[in-house]
């Protein structure tokens, strides 16, 4: 089986004891696994795929914590670095009413941003994926480390795959962080880009001619999620939708990795990747990554969350008949 590889930063999501108050107001947070490329190894282990992520964290408690954690989800971590560098990257998290969050970083640096281009191996195989984000784009040693990966991927036939997942937080200024999604995102074959994101990263205002900006070097297909809207699958061929789930949402912490998590997972079991891939096949990938993303917010936290194939498919059949 293929290899969803990917390559990133891994945190600790410190969540709130209780929701509805800013981040100033919260007494006491409990400990979580998170980091958006972690949490999509951990989703596709999860669903049964193969799933490893590629980062460097602190030679510390929470190092071995995640470590630990993806483990037992089922991740493939032999290409975790450790350093006494810098520590593992922290994140505290206040939580809204709905579900929605506001972060606070703690990185200057963290042990994830000193990942060198030098130490990323010949890993990656024809069929394989590589899916990476923006958070450890910055102007840092792990920048580089991830040119070289995409540029070894390529080179060995993998399928590269980016959520720019935009954390402006983590950015000096919000124009560096859209700089750096427009210089990496021509490399990738596929794009996932929410709602939100769109007008941020394009510079366009109207949702069609922002879509339609994103096709430029290697870009063949856009996934656009709309959140419990649903989802499109923008190709240069094809386009398709599908509804979202309705759902009583507890934390949206990691639904967006579950989503690209559960479709990279139902795109490398499809013979040819992408190619080949036409309305009908995104149509059902789609359903599938929305139904898992659903899911996933009906529980605290990021990978711990994460469903398992049954219980998707099992959601789905539910939802099919109400």
């Amino acid at each position: 089986m293929p290899t969803v590889f990917t390559i990133g930063e891994a945190l600790i999501d410190f969540m709130p004891d209780r929701k509805g108050v800013g981040l100033k107001d919260v007494e006491s947070f409990s400990k979580a696994a998170g980091g958006a490329p972690a949490n999509v190894a951990c989703a596709v282990a999860r669903l049964g795929g193969t799933g490893a992520f590629i980062g460097k964290l602190g030679a510390d408690a929470f190092g071995d914590f995640l470590v630990e954690t993806m483990e037992a989800a089922g991740a493939d971590v032999s290409r975790v670095l450790r350093t006494t560098e810098a520590n593992t990257a922290l994140a505290f998290v206040s939580l809204q009413e709905d579900g929605n969050r506001e972060f606070s970083f703690y990185r200057n640096p963290s042990a994830d941003m000193l990942l060198r281009e030098e130490e990323i191996g010949d890993w990656f195989s024809s069929g394989d994926l590589l899916h990476f984000g923006s958070v450890d784009l910055i102007e840092a040693p792990v920048k580089y480390a991830h040119l070289a990966a995409i540029r070894k991927a390529r080179e060995a036939g993998a399928l590269i795959s980016f959520d720019p997942n935009v954390r402006l937080p983590l950015w000096q200024n919000p124009e560096d962080c859209r700089r750096a999604i427009l210089e990496f995102l021509p490399l990738s074959r596929l794009v996932k880009i929410s709602d939100e994101e769109l007008a941020f990263i394009t510079g366009i205002e109207d949702e069609q001619e922002g879509i339609a900006s994103l096709f430029t070097g290697d870009v063949e297909h856009v996934i656009y999620t709309r959140g419990a809207a649903g989802a499109d699958w923008y190709s240069r061929s094809f386009t398709a939708s599908v509804p979202g789930h309705k759902v009583q949402s507890v934390d949206t912490t990691g639904a967006g990795d579950s989503f690209i998590g559960a479709l990279l997972h139902h795109l490398h079991l499809h013979p040819g990747g992408l190619d080949g891939i036409d309305r009908e096949k995104a149509a059902g990938m789609l359903a599938f990554a929305n139904a898992a993303a659903a899911l996933t917010t009906t529980r605290p936290g990021a990978i711990p969350a994460l469903p398992g194939w049954r219980e998707v498919r099992a959601f789905m059949e539910e939802s099919d008949r109400t």
